[in-house]
């Protein structure tokens, strides 16, 4: 429990306007942008400093409180839903650029920093960040960390571990540590690689120096659209098989393609059954060569018609298509999971229709919009929570990513495990390897009080837990509210 005693520590190490104690302000931080799962923390604290951090967490070990360190809230797994009677620490207050070297083309960043910020401070110079999540205008570093996210264009240039050099990481018992250096291989074990995709249970990243990429010569950019998803999905394996290696190959189905459309109007066609959108850059004379490739593939392939950008206005357009689909599907659908897992690209035909097998069974629709170029698949569930069909589309949600492992996959490309899928581990890990990655994260977190119940599967996770939040029917009218 958190008394006035301790609740006034806190005020002493943050401030008084960093520690959040209102109802109202708490609920704020019930859950992430997976809202099927919620609890109300007992306290929010607002650091805006790795000092003031480290106190936090100091004093969070020293009364055994739990916490989970928050960024902006976008994730998708529930691995920001705060513990019972536990704290959040959330790191929106700490914004600031550090350090920027154009020259060396590194950046150190405070966590609150959003993903598409970097890259607007580099771009005068020439320079930007390479990992692009759909979120990237609101989604921030720190969190980019915990997920070690991709985004569109991770099938060339990597995810956040590949671009990530050093770490200023806060441990669960409130000391300081620099993980990583400035170079991107230093001599031994990898803790700043170990950290990245740790999900908050190792730990809180409060400086984080990025490596910065040189702006691209040329970027060439098209829509390519096809009868069938199993087509489209050829297409893919075609232009990986040929040696082309692609800034980015995106596919969007009939469904994604429609709420995308209805969200934003980029132009893609609603005649489509699927789209793929693919992106060379570098060199211009490489590259222009390489796209002719590409266009000469996907009409092998059996494309029905083919959108080239003309422009760089032309190319955001697509962009913003693509990148809005996650949030336009609710123009679609009153609710819906967004799921993700990975399979090998030979399997992704299979994949998708396997997905469409599993949708008609379930008797739900299901969008698939999804980095094509390294299997990571984001299939959405659709569904309507006041019909009854959050159980079914929830059972479904966890097939699919059990699905990806059985084709050789992974339960997650850039998610993160969570709550969502932290029961469906076993799927794909043996006891022995659970209980190793156990014994790992008790030796950074002993006292077990880092974002708890997160990434492991527990008993009373698996067997116990209620399952994701419902609201009371008198909460539902409005006659009744939850604290």
């Amino acid at each position: 429990m958190i008394d006035t005693a301790l609740r006034k520590r806190f005020e002493a190490a943050l401030g008084r306007d960093a520690v959040l104690t209102d109802p109202l302000q708490l609920r704020t931080y019930e859950c992430d942008g997976l809202t099927g799962f919620r609890e109300v923390p007992a306290l929010v604290l607002l650091p805006r400093t790795t000092e003031q951090v480290a106190a936090a967490v100091a004093l969070c070990a020293e009364a055994e409180l739990p916490f989970v360190a928050r960024g902006a809230g976008t994730g998708l797994s529930g691995g920001a839903v705060p513990v019972a009677q536990g704290v959040v620490i959330s790191l929106a207050r700490m914004r600031q650029v550090l350090e920027f070297d154009p020259d060396d083309r590194t950046m150190v960043l405070q966590p609150g920093v959003t993903n598409a910020e970097i890259s607007k401070v580099a771009a005068p110079h020439g320079l930007y960040y390479a990992p692009d999540p759909s979120s990237q205008v609101v989604c921030t570093i720190g969190g980019n960390v915990a997920e070690n996210s991709g985004g569109a264009h991770c099938v060339k240039y990597g995810f956040t571990v590949h671009h990530v050099t050093a770490l200023t990481v806060v441990l669960p018992d409130g000391s300081v540590v620099r993980l990583g250096g400035d170079a991107p291989e230093t001599a031994g074990p990898d803790l700043r690689g170990l950290f990245i995709g740790s999900e908050g249970t190792l730990g809180i990243a409060t400086e984080i120096r990025v490596r910065l990429l040189r702006t691209p010569q040329s970027v060439r950019t098209l829509v390519a659209d096809f009868p069938t998803v199993e087509a489209a999905g050829e297409a893919v394996s075609g232009i990986m098989a040929s040696g082309i290696v692609p800034a980015a190959v995106e596919m969007l189905d009939a469904l994604a393609i429609e709420a995308s459309e209805a969200a934003v109007q980029a132009g893609y066609s609603l005649d489509a059954t699927a789209a793929l959108v693919v992106e060379l850059d570098g060199m211009e004379d490489e590259c222009e060569e390489q796209f002719e490739r590409v266009v000469a593939l996907c009409r092998e392939k059996g494309t029905t018609h083919i959108r080239i950008a003309t422009d760089a206005e032309e190319r955001a357009r697509i962009w913003k298509g693509r990148k809005a689909a996650f949030a336009a599907v609710g123009r679609i659908s009153p609710d819906y999971f967004v799921q993700d897992g990975v399979v090998p690209r030979t399997r992704l035909a299979e994949a998708l229709s396997r997905i469409a097998a599993m949708s008609r069974a379930e008797g739900l629709r299901v969008a698939n919009v999804f980095h094509a170029g390294d299997g990571n698949l984001h299939p959405l569930v659709l569904f309507d929570e006041q019909a009854g069909e959050a159980e079914r589309a929830e059972r479904l949600s966890s097939e699919i990513a059990e699905m990806c492992v059985e084709l050789g996959g992974s339960l997650s490309g850039e998610h993160g495990i969570g709550l969502d899928k932290a029961c469906s581990m076993p799927k794909m890990f043996g006891e022995e390897d659970l209980a190793v990655m156990g014994r790992l994260r008790s030796s950074f977190d002993p006292g077990g009080l880092a974002n708890p119940g997160k990434v492991l599967p527990t008993p009373r996770l698996c067997g116990e837990s209620p399952g994701r939040y419902r609201p009371h029917p008198l909460e539902t009218a409005g006659v009744i509210e939850r604290w």
